[in-house]
């Protein structure tokens, strides 16, 4: 007795039924779902960044501008924190002299965070708190962010701001 169209039948069914997810990601993931991972990660960095110049603006500071220097060093540091399982501010020094070095900053600034699950919600936080609001208000030109997930789905986050000569 054939089975064949029988099986190829369940097994489209079960793997129909495990791919389910959230209905705004299947807008986005219908044909490409790596490619909706990357877009939502720097979707969530750019609205990070957007919503500290919203402030900034509206607050008589003047925006700041995108770094691509900048992404290196926070990428390093995101990685490192979600390695370690912690957030940390490990090795700012060696992050500052090499964007003195590499950016000419003549000031550099780092809010870290993390198990916020929204750019509204880590952005919040920061300007709830003196130091990390006191670097979005800072007397910098430049900055940008890496937000990354961990295995275990936590967000970790490091933005980093810098004066340029």
């Amino acid at each position: 007795m054939n089975n064949h169209p029988l099986r190829l039948l369940v097994v489209l069914c079960a793997l129909v039924l495990t791919s389910c997810s959230s209905s705004n990601e299947i807008e986005l993931a219908e044909n490409t779902p790596e490619v909706t991972t990357t877009i939502s990660e720097k979707a969530i960095e750019s609205d990070i960044l957007s919503r500290i110049n919203d402030y900034r603006v509206s607050n008589g500071f003047s925006p700041l501008d995108k770094l691509q220097t900048i992404k290196t060093q926070t990428n390093n540091h995101t990685n490192y924190m979600i390695d370690k399982n912690e957030v940390s501010h490990d090795f700012f020094f060696q992050r500052k002299e090499y964007l003195t070095k590499n950016a000419s900053a003549i000031g550099v600034g780092e809010n870290v965070a993390y198990g916020y699950s929204s750019a509204e919600s880590v952005v919040n936080a920061w300007i709830k708190s003196e130091g990390h609001k006191k670097n979005i208000e800072g007397d910098f030109t430049h900055f940008d962010v890496t937000a990354e997930k961990s295995a275990d789905g936590k967000w970790y986050f490091t933005n980093i701001f810098v004066k340029k000569s």
